[in-house]
């Protein structure tokens, strides 16, 4: 007889055997990892054995990853629409694993500033692609140039400005909390 393969129960096998096979691993390398026989592992993996507590947290610490994750379901949605600020020119999606973290996606007109007085500093990390055109960054006493496809990522407590090179640019910028605040002003209103 076996388990009913939906729900949640269904849906850990899923991810136990998505993780076996994503580090290239066999039923018998991850039994090993686990201390399980072979054939336990594969009737957990095709629900002919019932879920144990106990052998989800072995199979989770030999997967490498943390019981929560293993059994964490999905009952958000998985489209995030954007939030989108029209003044800016920006279009921000936060990030649900992680709600300190957005990614906006900005279009950029004008050059960094001449003034260095206008730079930021802030605590946090930013991430940044190009996606057309090309973008300056100043960094400190540093200017990086930024094509399409390239990215960037700094630390935010260094002074830094960003702006256009010529013609306009878009950007997709990954900001953690910290960096996220010192931003808060340009863009959105607290979250």
């Amino acid at each position: 007889m076996t388990q009913e393969d939906g729900g949640l129960d269904g849906l850990v096998r899923q991810r136990i055997r998505a993780l076996r096979v994503a580090q290239g691993w066999s039923l018998e390398e991850l039994a090993g990892r686990a201390n399980l026989s072979q054939s336990s592992l594969s009737r957990i993996e095709n629900g002919q054995r019932r879920l144990a507590l106990d052998q989800l947290v072995i199979l989770a610490r030999a997967l490498d990853t943390s019981l929560d994750q293993l059994v964490e379901t999905a009952d958000e949605d998985v489209v995030i629409s954007p939030m989108i600020n029209a003044s800016h020119q920006t279009m921000r999606w936060p990030i649900k694993g992680d709600p300190g973290v957005h990614v906006v996606r900005q279009r950029l007109t004008d050059p960094p500033p001449d003034n260095p007085a206008r730079m930021r500093a802030h605590p946090g990390r930013e991430w940044l692609v190009v996606l057309s055109g090309t973008a300056i960054l100043l960094l400190g006493d540093r200017r990086f140039r930024i094509e399409t496809n390239q990215a960037a990522e700094f630390p935010t407590m260094m002074p830094h400005a960003l702006g256009a090179e010529g013609k306009p640019c878009e950007i997709l910028g990954i900001f953690d909390r910290d960096a996220r605040r010192g931003h808060r002003s340009d863009d959105q209103p607290a979250d």
